[in-house]
């Protein structure tokens, strides 16, 4: 029979190592999960701009952008938020909002080239009883794809 003394010698030892497999099994979950989430999170309106020969403009800050959809829709994108429908009364109060807030802050409309002008023109009227000082048209570059957050005027 061991001694007393035997028996502490042979204590177990602390084990130095971490199991990662459990860590990694979340991980690839929330891979998935994320990789199933992602494509609906694009809230956009497909809008098919008019093409012209116009350079880039250079801004500090992300524009206000109301969108009309070829079914005449509009749609607004302020500050880097998912593009959102909107009524006209909403149009007119929101971006009274923000540009009380953020007065340098530039407002475009991206009108499909397949709408009625003249809601593209409703949709600057709206923005002008807003109170936006100016309003920029967006086009898409002519001959060319249209660079992600690429402004035209």
């Amino acid at each position: 029979m061991p001694s007393v003394h035997v028996m502490r010698k042979r204590r177990r030892r602390a084990m130095n190592e971490i199991n990662v497999v459990p860590y990694i099994d979340v991980m690839l979950v929330l891979l998935i999960i994320f990789m199933v989430t992602a494509p609906l999170l694009n809230l956009g309106v497909d809008i098919e701009l008019p093409k012209a020969n116009a350079r880039a403009l250079d801004q500090k800050q992300d524009p206000v952008v109301v969108s009309v959809s070829e079914t005449g829709e509009f749609f607004l994108q302020i500050a880097g938020e998912p593009r959102a429908a909107i009524d006209d009364e909403s149009l007119v109060n929101k971006v009274s909002a923000f540009v009380r807030q953020n007065p340098n802050v530039p407002v475009l409309v991206a009108g499909d080239r397949r709408v009625d002008y003249g809601r593209v023109y409703e949709a600057m009227v709206l923005l002008q009883q807003a109170g936006a000082p100016r309003v920029g048209l967006m086009s898409a570059p002519a001959g060319e794809p249209v660079p992600a957050g690429a402004v035209r005027r």
